[in-house]
């Protein structure tokens, strides 16, 4: 069986090939299969199913390269390897944003879980070290319901917790003290959207970024309301912002709960919760592990080395 691939961008081939064609001798090697550059074209032949997953990987590389402007060898063994199959058409189709130049779509199967709990379930709670996308997907989520008119209204909220620093000794008035804790969602919506249309909805109230505290006494409906950082919520907290949920309103929960940030022997609302509720019908809770990480290829190791030195202590 013989398929011709037309590549995305010519320019990129030298990524796309790596190193020496380092990535189609992986490629070749792994599934016993011919690839050869024809000017903007790869051909690949061999088996009829070694084929087609070989170019259902050379897609994803080509994806990955648009959506993270690298590709490494470790990217290319992992979209080879069973755990990393080809994800579904639906789930990619249903994070649909407004910015063109990128494409946001759940990368291993624990994302893929994820988006798939956040579109079949109005509350969803979310754990995971850092770099395996809770607060991306989440905030493409709510701008794919967005842009879709599926709500009227995306409202991300964080907990602005002290870890280590003090805010009182920041610059400025309380609206720039808070501002690098909701830095990371303005940097995620600032992925989805052009300023000029980020600030536009900001300035209608259609977009909300503000500190937990903010979302005392409101009921909020048709929105997607997304809290971040939900490990550092007290109890307390954790109630008053699920009791906000409002009709047609979906909430996503996210979190590290091995990055508790409040004071010793205070105990996170959103542990809690996820304990109290997990037999509710229409909740649903994910856990994303280190596998899931999409950062540099470094995070996973780094990850990794905190947590064997956590586990020695014990």
């Amino acid at each position: 069986m013989e398929v011709t691939i037309q590549l995305d961008s010519v320019h990129r081939q030298l990524e796309l090939f790596g190193p020496a064609d380092s990535h189609l001798r992986l490629l070749r090697q792994s599934l016993g299969v011919q690839i050869t550059a024809r000017q903007a074209n790869l051909i690949i032949t061999g088996k009829e199913k070694s084929v087609n997953k070989a170019a259902e990987i050379i897609d994803r590389m080509q994806k990955h390269l648009i959506k993270r402007r690298s590709l490494t060898t470790a990217d290319v063994t992992a979209f080879i390897a069973k755990d990393n199959s080809p994800i579904t058409a639906e789930a990619c189709d249903a994070i649909s944003v407004y910015s063109h130049k990128k494409i946001i779509e759940p990368s291993t199967k624990g994302q893929l879980k994820y988006v798939e709990a956040m579109l079949a379930n109005d509350l969803i709670f979310c754990i995971g070290p850092a770099g395996t996308g809770k607060t991306y997907l989440a905030v493409a989520v709510a701008v794919s319901m967005l842009k879709k008119k599926q709500i009227r209204r995306i409202v991300l909220a964080r907990p602005a917790v002290e870890a280590g620093e003090k805010l009182g000794f920041l610059p400025g008035d309380i609206q720039a003290k808070v501002n690098p804790y909701l830095r990371p969602l303005f940097d995620a919506l600032e992925d989805m959207m052009d300023f000029a249309q980020m600030k536009k909805f900001m300035e209608l109230d259609i977009i909300e970024i503000i500190p937990l505290a903010f979302m005392r006494g409101r009921t909020l409906n048709e929105a997607v309301i997304i809290c971040d950082e939900a490990q550092n919520t007290s109890p307390l907290q954790m109630l008053m912002v699920l009791t906000r949920l409002g009709h047609g309103s979906k909430m996503i929960i996210n979190g590290d709960i091995t990055q508790i940030d409040l004071e010793t022997g205070q105990k996170s609302g959103m542990v809690e919760a996820i304990t109290t509720l997990r037999r509710i019908k229409g909740i649903a809770s994910v856990e994303l592990t280190q596998r899931d990480i999409v950062r540099h290829r470094l995070v996973q190791n780094i990850v990794r080395a905190y947590r064997k030195k956590g586990n020695a202590k014990r």
